[in-house]
């Protein structure tokens, strides 16, 4: 019956056979156990009830049904020996095979315990049965006792939070664009140096002797092949000497890496460059690495391009830049090594060795010499004694093994050849990518700390440079652009160009048209980005959520894509940037000399920012204009017209309600005045007595409060010149009384030095001339005595008014200063 447990003879139950039907199913002795677990209680060799003569119970075939139930176990009381035990596995592992289980039938059991689990959910560990039995039972009490607390596991091992980086302030920005831009300045000019070594005689007299007439013949192709014949020629030559230039020159040092910022100051205390950096080099250097062709890979590439020139070759020096970034995305220097604590066993005894300078011992000659002879052959080739030479062991000193030196799988330099039958210059790198003609091999990804390529320069033999980063940049315009100085200030391309034209030639040639033109197409042809983030600030593509508060696109813009956030996000329409225009106030306009046309409605509405309280402790919210209720209105450029003064009539120059007139661009200058810029206007008006405004040219602020600045004057067309005139004279008398002033403060100091020259020529007029320079080393003794010693008091200060000396001399009544008195 179904979940009653009955008791079966012992007698009876091996000889029992199998029944199929349902009425023999309820009749058979139950246990408490299933047979699924019998049977691997049975694999498990646990089986306390039976006796040693006692056959294994064999795996039913599939189909088959075995009544016989197991007994319960009992852990504790293990009645088979070691051997035994293991003599059954060995059966087990022989007679028994892998078998799919019956198909499950509907059972029931009791549960002898709560923790007991499912049959996929056990996992079984290595139990040791020599533990006793009253430790098993306190280790079954202490599990009974075990809680499962989700909330307690994810409190105790919480999610690891991600390392940001803090921002960077405003300052600290404007700091790191200065540094950016002194570091670019320092690069160009190491370049430039190593571009005029690849031009030094020696050097290319030295490396010429490398070549051989083939590879000469191949690197200057004749004019008479067609073009793809020469641009063959020249690959052909270019492979030939980029292998051989790779086979002989050895990297020995490491060159440029990337430059980057530290976390905190205490990076930079005990930080070191590493063992293996390029040592600062000079032209006599740059000369025996020549000789040697042992070197950094940096000095490598310079190598070769100097072998290229020495051939005829037009070649130039390319460097990938590697400037501090102005950004706080990059990644950070790290923290210094930490000082190794105590060396091991193995470092200490290899130290011991070292110092010690034990050497290796030698097997003795009698072995060496028996060993000889028993290879003869011969029986008696053992008693024949060969005469023996002495061998002096020779220390041979163990060639020190180079470390491996790690670098950025992408170049730094490189080298540019010019493809004269395509009018192009192509790229050769024989020792890091070992490639030539193919631009995209140069370019490093965004994970890489050594290198990153931001701006890429190349000088030709004469000194000329050209910005040739568009040519290995995959997405100039949405990734590269945004490192460069050209997006961190407005004028940064104003700058970057004016820096590149210290090293430019002055005028362009054909060729640098034709390059201009290829990089130019391909900036254009960069397909668009896939990330949204990468729109940002794209000079080509913006999307809606990246425009500015004053920012807004033209009516009816039409669409040139869509891109969304990954698979499930919402697609957002693309624009181009052309489509984008720039909108202001009426009050902004107004200072750029606009006004925004009658009638006009605005292109986009502004939420008011909340105005700081004046007062800590007032609660009073600030009101709202009522005027505009919508915000602050904005127009764009073509909404406005340009802003026009009423014109001067009759000499009199309108004003505003301030007594002045707003003059903050040259345009509003009304019509039939004019503007005089200069501070003595307003005095030059009023002296001539004409009309006259003060021009407001701006405000000063400091804090939010601004201030009127008010520079020159606005009068009529006809009063300019003579207002001028005034001001001239003004500034003539101003500089001549100057001149009396500063003729005045010179006579008196002649008046004072011949004066001095009178009272000593006087003193010493009977006095020898070795007399007079006793006296005068005495006086500048004295003279550095008394600033020695000042006086202590005010007491004393005013005795040495009050005496009767003046000036070191007697005063006498009848002589005044050195003169007699008439």
């Amino acid at each position: 019956m179904v979940g009653r447990k009955r008791t079966a003879s012992r007698a009876n139950a091996p000889n029992a056979t199998p029944r199929s039907t349902r009425s023999t199913r309820s009749s058979t002795k139950k246990t408490d156990i299933p047979d699924i677990y019998s049977e691997m209680l049975a694999d498990a060799d646990v089986q306390s009830h039976a006796t040693p003569s006692e056959r294994p119970l064999k795996r039913r075939k599939p189909g088959q049904r075995n009544n016989q139930s197991p007994k319960k176990p009992d852990l504790p009381k293990v009645t088979q020996k070691p051997s035994e035990v293991n003599k059954e596995d060995d059966e087990d592992e022989i007679q028994f095979e892998d078998v799919p289980l019956p198909t499950a039938t509907m059972q029931t059991m009791l549960r002898d315990s709560d923790e007991e689990e499912e049959e996929d959910d056990i996992q079984f560990e290595n139990v040791d049965f020599s533990i006793s039995p009253a430790d098993m039972d306190a280790a079954e009490d202490g599990n009974k006792d075990l809680e499962l607390n989700l909330s307690a596991r994810m409190a105790a091992s919480p999610r690891k939070s991600t390392d940001r980086r803090k921002l960077i302030g405003k300052e600290e920005k404007g700091r790191r664009i200065e540094t950016h831009k002194m570091h670019l300045l320092c690069l160009l000019a190491h370049v430039a140096q190593r571009n005029r070594w690849c031009n030094d005689d020696i050097t290319q007299k030295t490396l010429r002797k490398l070549l051989n007439k083939k590879m000469i013949t191949y690197l200057n192709p004749s004019t008479q092949l067609s073009q793809f014949g020469q641009a063959n020629s020249l690959k052909e030559g270019l492979q030939q000497v980029g292998t051989m230039f790779k086979t002989k020159f050895q990297i020995t040092e490491r060159g440029i890496r990337r430059a980057l910022w530290a976390e905190n100051e205490e990076h930079l205390q005990n930080y070191k460059l590493p063992d293996d950096t390029e040592t600062p080099m000079e032209k006599n250097d740059f000369r025996e690495a020549a000789k040697s062709l042992s070197g950094s890979r940096d000095v490598g590439a310079q190598l070769y391009c100097a072998l290229l020139r020495s051939a005829g070759v037009k070649a130039r020096l390319v460097c990938s830049l590697q400037p501090l970034a102005f950004a706080s995305g990059g990644p950070p220097l790290g923290k210094p090594p930490k000082a190794k604590g105590k060396l091991s066993i193995a470092e200490r005894y290899a130290q011991q060795v070292k110092k010690e300078n034990i050497p290796e011992p030698q097997p003795p000659a009698e072995y060496s010499t028996s060993s000889v002879l028993r290879r003869l052959g011969h029986p008696k080739a053992a008693a024949f004694n060969f005469p023996t030479t002495p061998t002096v062991s020779s220390p041979r000193e163990a060639r020190p093994v180079s470390k491996k030196i790690r670098e950025s799988p992408y170049p730094i330099y490189w080298v540019e050849i010019l493809d004269e039958a395509h009018q192009r210059w192509q790229p050769t790198d024989p020792l890091v990518t070992s490639s030539f003609w193919k631009p995209q091999n140069m370019e490093p990804p965004a994970s890489d700390r050594e290198n990153n390529m931001t701006y890429v320069v190349a000088f030709e033999e004469d000194g000329t440079v050209k910005d040739v980063t568009r040519r290995y940049t995959k997405a100039y315009n949405a990734k590269t652009r945004k490192m460069r100085v050209e997006s961190a200030e407005s004028n940064g391309e104003k700058w970057w160009q004016k820096s590149l034209r210290t090293f430019s030639r002055g005028f362009p040639t054909n060729l640098d048209q034709i390059e201009e033109s290829e990089l130019t197409d391909k900036q254009l042809r960069e397909p668009m980005p896939r990330n949204l983030n990468d729109f940002k600030d794209h000079p080509i593509y913006v999307l809606k959520r990246h425009l500015r508060r004053n920012e807004v696109l033209v009516p009816n813009a039409s669409s040139s894509g869509t891109v969304g956030a990954g698979s499930t996000g919402p697609l957002e329409k693309v624009y181009r940037h052309k489509d984008l225009r720039v909108a202001h106030s009426r009050e902004k306009w107004y200072r750029m000399g606009r006004e925004v046309l009658p009638n006009e409605i605005p292109a986009k509405f502004l939420p008011k920012r909340k105005k700081p309280k004046s007062d800590l402790f007032d609660d009073d919210e600030v009101e709202d204009d009522p005027s505009e209720p919508n915000g602050v209105p904005i127009y764009t450029f073509d909404q406005t017209k340009q802003f026009k003064h009423p014109p001067v009539v009759d000499g009199r120059v309108p004003k505003n309600r301030f007594k002045n007139i707003d003059l903050y661009v040259p345009s509003m200058v009304p019509e039939g005045g004019a503007y005089v810029a200069d501070e003595l206007g307003a005095r030059a008006a009023f002296i001539l007595g004409v009309d006259y405004a003060p021009a407001l040219t701006g405000f000063q602020f400091k804090g939010r409060q601004g201030t009127a600045v008010l520079h020159g004057v606005v009068v009529a067309a006809e009063y300019e010149e003579a207002v001028r005139a005034v001001i001239d004279g003004i500034k003539d008398q101003a500089a001549e009384l100057e001149r009396d002033r500063r003729t005045q403060v010179v006579l008196k100091t002649w008046r004072l030095f011949l004066m001095t020259l009178r009272v000593r020529q006087r003193i010493y007029a009977d006095v020898n001339s070795e007399d007079e320079k006793d006296d005068q080393d005495g006086m500048e003794l004295d003279k550095g005595k008394e600033v020695a010693h000042e006086p202590d008091s005010a007491g004393e200060a005013e005795q040495s008014n009050d005496s009767d000396e003046g000036g070191g001399f007697m005063v006498d009544d009848e002589y005044a200063g050195g003169f007699m008195v008439d």
